[in-house]
């Protein structure tokens, strides 16, 4: 779809470029195409749709994130109050009186070495207050500057089925982005087509208030003529004088018409507004027309309309929607790993270094008690999806009416045409015989008149039966979805 869209707005720049001022059917419908605002929104849709689904599938596929902080603390944890903190600082102080009496014995024990024992003394409580605040130092958490990371790793093993249905759900949007552009694209083309035949019948209806223009000023200059010759009265000239006027006004309706019409055809295409363009079929004295078909089959309707297919994937969207919400209620299981690091780390005592551990465990949740409220939006889904089946009823009934009401008007048009046909036929040889009669004087002007005015109203017919024609068979491709 993508492609084919994108080639689309490669034709239709081609066609910018080398045949503005001359445009087909085809040409203007490639050129709607590529310049519509809404279609190209729309593929823009699809586009974000696409990748909506392939963000939702990677929710099957294991997760990684990466958390770091930094962490300034006013005040340092402590393992030791203030009072420990002295007691070791001052051991050998302490200690310094069973010290004492521990020399004492000694040198009544031996006299000979009782000169030494005060220096042993002295050095015995210098160690054991430096070994104290050894042990003071080797207890601080040196936690005023933290830091900690962490890589972790989420596997999930069961989510009570959410995950598929929202894999699923985006999966129907896409294509549902899809339908809706391809409905956007046989509307475009829709209206593309009317305001086409709508300038080829303004075209044509030009062609004959300037002919029909001429055989009044035609007649109004042999009712001079006449008069002069005195064969003819003053009131004959006024009443074909009022006919000219007429067709003139109606001629400058046309025209202005026809200049409006060509706008919106330009509107359409994306070409500016005051360009000069021609239409491949404006000189066609007859436009061809083809024997319409309307015999048709539902099923191809039911399959081809976006609007049904469209409905049928908000019906499967509905149903996916009661799956998520009665996954909301479900145990849900996942794998989850870290590798953690701190500093300071405390797998060595605590020391200012990064230094970190892996742990891999199993994370469960189980809804318990929420007062029904599960079951209650399991409900409320289930009369949502029931709505979206209704909607589907209902539209396949109005499109088969459609599709019905779509065939009889061809039907009908193709009558008005055959008849269109016949009255132009009469109207010819009315006003043959009436021109004829007029220049032998046995016709009066009046009757001339008339037959002017019926021929002119009998070829305007026949133009709209053909225009008709043409807008009721697209109107029948567009209601079978065929509209291509």
């Amino acid at each position: 779809m993508k492609k084919l869209f994108l080639l689309t707005i490669l034709l239709s720049l081609t066609f910018i470029v080398k045949a503005q001022s001359f445009l087909s059917l085809d040409s203007c419908r490639a050129l709607a195409l590529a310049n519509n605002k809404d279609l190209l929104i729309s593929n823009e849709k699809i586009n974000a749709a696409h990748y909506q689904h392939k963000a939702t599938f990677t929710n099957y596929l294991p997760s990684f994130s990466a958390t770091g902080t930094y962490m300034r603390n006013q005040k340092e944890f402590s393992l030791l109050n203030n009072d420990q903190k002295a007691a070791l600082s001052g051991l050998g102080t302490n200690l310094a009186g069973p010290l004492q009496q521990a020399a004492g014995i000694i040198a009544q024990l031996h006299p000979e070495i009782a000169s030494q024992i005060p220096a042993l003394g002295a050095s015995l409580t210098s160690a054991f207050n430096e070994a104290g605040s050894s042990l003071v130092d080797a207890l601080r958490t040196d936690t005023r500057n933290v830091y900690a990371g962490a890589i972790t790793l989420t596997q999930p093993l069961y989510m009570g089925g959410k995950i598929r249905a929202y894999n699923k759900i985006t999966k129907y949007a896409e294509e549902l982005a899809q339908q809706q552009h391809q409905g956007g694209m046989q509307e475009v083309i829709m209206s593309t087509d009317q305001a086409y035949w709508q300038v080829i019948s303004l075209v044509n209806k030009k062609k004959l208030a300037e002919g029909y223009l001429k055989l009044l000023q035609q007649l109004d200059s042999d009712v001079e003529k006449m008069i002069a010759e005195g064969v003819a009265t003053k009131a004959d000239g006024l009443s074909v004088r009022v006919k000219v006027n007429e067709a003139e006004m109606t001629l400058t309706k046309v025209e202005d018409g026809l200049s409006l019409a060509r706008m919106l055809l330009c509107q359409l295409c994306g070409i500016d507004l005051s360009s000069p363009i021609t239409l491949a079929d404006e000189n066609m004295e007859d436009i061809p027309l083809l024997t319409p078909e309307t015999h048709f089959d539902m099923s191809t309707a039911y399959a081809n309309r976006p609007e049904i297919r469209s409905l049928e994937l908000a019906t499967q969207i509905y149903k996916q929607k009661i799956n998520v919400t009665r996954a909301e209620h479900l145990p849900s299981i996942a794998l989850m790993g870290n590798y953690m690091v701190t500093n300071p780390s405390v797998f060595n005592s605590f020391e200012n270094k990064f230094k970190g551990m892996w742990n891999v465990g199993v994370m469960v949740q189980i809804p318990i008690w929420h007062w029904g409220e599960g079951i209650y939006k399991t409900k409320a889904a289930k009369a949502e999806a029931r709505i979206a089946q209704y909607q589907l009823q209902d539209a396949r009934e109005k499109i088969e009416l459609q599709v019905n009401q779509s065939a009889f008007k061809v039907k009908e048009a193709s009558k008005k045409l055959v008849m269109a046909t016949k009255n132009m036929e009469k109207a010819d040889e009315n006003l043959r015989y009436a021109t004829l009669g007029f220049k032998e004087g046995v016709i009066a002007t009046s009757n001339v008149l008339e037959a002017q005015t019926a021929w002119l109203s009998a070829q305007s017919e026949k133009i709209d039966a053909q225009i008709d024609v043409k807008l009721t068979e697209i109107y029948l491709k567009k209601s079978l979805g065929t509209l291509k």
